[in-house]
């Protein structure tokens, strides 16, 4: 997902998503009101280092749009808190905006509501056809076997930073490649209130993201292969617990980061109080920080042993963001006129060049904006060490229930308290009761 922030909130993501039914969304400039076609409301994510910022780059190439076509469009970036709730909420009311951003894991859950407009060959063509984006991208629009439910947006991927500062005033040339080099280097970073490693731990996407690479890289990805959640198997502990041990065991991430949620640990990190993070295309937010390009260094994701590539070297989630459209829409010919110019070439290198993401259109990501060094390594993780998250209709419940036990088990290691194999199997069989049955 993109920036994927802090999730919603467990009961109210569950109880929602059972409610769903095939119901559609709704327009909120209309729902059958007579309100002129020449209008439509866009949620949009928010990417950058504030709304405000967002609200500020959106503007002005929406105006673009509202000059070109005549159809005003109403904008709202809504915070990662509230997000998912309130696309939930919209589709089990009626009443939503006619086009919005998804995290890019929750689009097999959003599809599975039936409130989203299917992207069939028809609707593709309406915006110059599916072979303009990477394929890799369309992969994580929707279940396999079904026509998407969006269509990308914005492609990014998990990097590491590291501060070059720290990094020197420690005598360390290099960021570690593998997580034994983490905890070794970590160890000589931390100290004297400074860390070695920034994470979010009350941030469920986050926690979902990270243990769900470190899952790849112990051979599971959380579910079967017909969808069942399959939480407590050994490989699932094991990845579970090898990311809170960078808190528990090695000590090299802050006690207080187990309560941190929402871009705290970017913060520490321009401050040099924090020596590295795993972060999806932070550039951006660094600069607002006030941090200069020189200041930091980017690297792939640790691996356990070895380089980064397929299989078990897998060091990023595939993440981005979809645009979608809901089905009952007062207004489709514009939404599909707007997700268009939003797809567009031009601002695809406009809109991606000032969130330091990737364009999932072929044409735009050939651009030179796009080849600096730090964009350069996520096009290659994305093209060769990226994996989705599973595309079934349950993964915004694993967000929920995982990343809150992950957010649990952060507590108890920030309070002193062990981390065992036994109470992270115990944490997870819990969420794995949380799921949905049959």
């Amino acid at each position: 997902m993109r920036r994927i922030r802090a999730a919603a909130a467990g009961a109210v993501t569950v109880s929602l998503l059972a409610a769903v039914s095939a119901c559609g969304g709704g327009s909120a400039s209309g729902g059958g009101s007579g309100d002129s076609p020449k209008k439509l409301t866009y949620w949009a994510s928010n990417q950058g280092p504030s709304v405000e910022a967002d609200k500020k780059i959106l503007s002005a190439e929406i105006a673009k749009f509202e000059k070109e076509t005549g159809i005003d469009v109403e904008l709202e970036v809504v915070p990662w808190s509230d997000l998912l709730n309130r696309i939930l909420a919209a589709t089990t009311s009626g009443q939503g905006p006619d086009v919005l951003n998804i995290g890019n894991t929750w689009s097999a859950s959003l599809q599975a509501t039936g409130a989203l407009l299917p992207w069939d060959d028809a609707n593709f063509e309406k915006i110059g056809g599916r072979d303009r984006f990477v394929e890799s991208a369309i992969a994580s629009a929707g279940a396999e076997g079904k026509d998407p439910a969006a269509v990308p947006l914005y492609s990014m991927a998990y990097t590491l930073y590291w501060n070059k500062k720290m990094f020197a005033d420690a005598g360390i040339t290099k960021p570690p490649a593998t997580w034994d080099e983490m905890a070794e280097i970590g160890k000589k970073i931390s100290g004297d209130g400074k860390w070695a490693l920034g994470a979010e731990g009350s941030n469920l996407s986050e926690n979902i993201h990270h243990v769900f690479t470190f899952g790849q890289q112990h051979g599971t990805n959380f579910f079967t292969p017909d969808g069942k959640p399959d939480f407590t198997s050994d490989a699932a502990v094991d990845a579970v617990k090898s990311y809170v041990d960078l808190m528990a065991e090695h000590k090299i991430i802050a006690p207080g980061n187990a309560e941190y949620a929402q871009n705290q640990s970017l913060q520490d990190f321009a401050k040099n109080k924090t020596a590295m993070v795993m972060w999806q295309n932070a550039q951006t937010a660094f600069a607002s920080h006030g941090m200069k390009d020189d200041d930091w260094g980017v690297a792939p994701i640790p691996v356990r042993s070895g380089d980064p590539g397929s299989g078990t070297g897998v060091n990023s989630m595939v993440a981005g963001i979809n645009m979608a459209v809901f089905k009952n829409t007062d207004n489709l010919d514009g939404s599909l006129k707007f997700v268009k110019f939003m797809t567009s070439d031009a601002e695809q290198k406009a809109l991606n060049t000032a969130y330091g993401s990737i364009p999932p259109v072929k044409a735009a990501q050939e651009d030179r904006a796009f080849d600096s060094p730090a964009l350069r390594i996520v096009r290659d993780t994305l093209a060769n060490s990226a994996a989705p998250l599973p595309q079934v209709p349950a993964e915004s419940q694993f967000e929920t229930a995982v990343g809150t036990a992950v957010k649990e088990l952060f507590a108890e290691a920030a309070a002193g308290k062990p981390v065992s194999k036994d109470l992270v199997r115990e944490k997870l069989a819990k969420a794995q009761q949380q799921m949905p049955q049959g």
